[in-house]
């Protein structure tokens, strides 16, 4: 497979980055702390989409630009101006865009650099991993606006902290720091603000490691697996394996076991 050297492309409201296997997608509306609009939804979405059928690509990080926010959920402002008809549309496309972010044959690192509120949050809970600044600060705080989260956070949260907890959180529309998230399992990591972007790359380049067709069979099993009894993702497991038997992968990570050296992995 091969290596991708820094290859920037910019978008209007989406910062795309490719190197080495990995690719970060960054929002890039820092003066409103990242928050969604119609067109930055529809620009991630795009780039989602196409990334599921990117070889290059093995891990996708997606963070927020600026020293504030990762995402401070939807964008208020363009909320306000649409008719009830139109905040349909957004809710649906949001879900359904964080939808396609969970169930991405890829791995995906979320970057939770200082404010993640409401469908940040979200945003967050879609990803497979989160790693968060220690300045993070994150809820969904909807209830607060007299709504409920609508972007999959009172199903995807009560799975990840227990459903006492997610209620505690959303019924208050409570905010948790950095240590409070990493306590209660929101977070996979905390570390400081200046090495975020470090350890979302250096966790992405250990994936990278691994076996491609491996991974989204592993992804697939977990994902699936959890939301049915244990004997039938235990059968979704088996099926899972079954794909990665007669992989050319497999019998490279055999061959570099034996012959002492790292394997070198194709996707095939």
């Amino acid at each position: 497979m091969l290596d991708i050297k820094k290859d920037t492309i910019t978008e209007s409201l989406l910062k795309i980055e490719k190197e080495n296997q990995v690719t970060t997608l960054t929002l890039n509306r820092p003066q409103v702390m990242n928050a969604f609009n119609f067109q930055l939804l529809h620009e991630l979405k795009d780039q989602i989409e196409a990334l599921r059928f990117d070889s290059d690509t093995r891990v996708v990080i997606i963070t927020g630009a600026g020293e504030k926010a990762f995402c401070s959920g939807a964008d208020l402002k363009e909320r306000a101006t649409l008719p009830p008809v139109k905040v349909k549309e957004y809710i649906f496309t949001i879900r359904s865009l964080f939808t396609s972010i969970e169930q991405l044959n890829k791995p995906v690192i979320a970057a939770v650099g200082g404010i993640a509120l409401g469908g940040g949050t979200e945003l967050a809970l879609a990803c497979d991993i989160r790693i968060a600044s220690d300045n993070a600060t994150m809820g969904l705080t909807e209830t607060r606006l007299a709504i409920i989260p609508g972007a999959g956070g009172t199903q995807r949260l009560p799975r990840i902290v227990g459903k006492g907890k997610a209620k505690e959180l959303i019924f208050t529309g409570k905010r948790v720091g950095a240590q409070e998230a990493l306590a209660i399992g929101l977070v996979n990591q905390v570390v400081p603000r200046e090495g975020l972007m470090a350890a979302c790359r250096e966790l992405a380049g250990q994936i990278c490691e691994t076996g491609p067709i491996a991974i989204e069979q592993a992804k697939y099993a977990i994902n699936y697996g959890m939301e049915t009894d244990l004997h039938s993702g235990l059968a979704m497991e088996s099926n899972a394996y079954w794909v990665t038997i007669p992989t050319k992968d497999r019998l490279e990570g055999l061959a570099a076991f034996k012959e002492k050296r790292k394997p070198v992995y194709q996707g095939e």
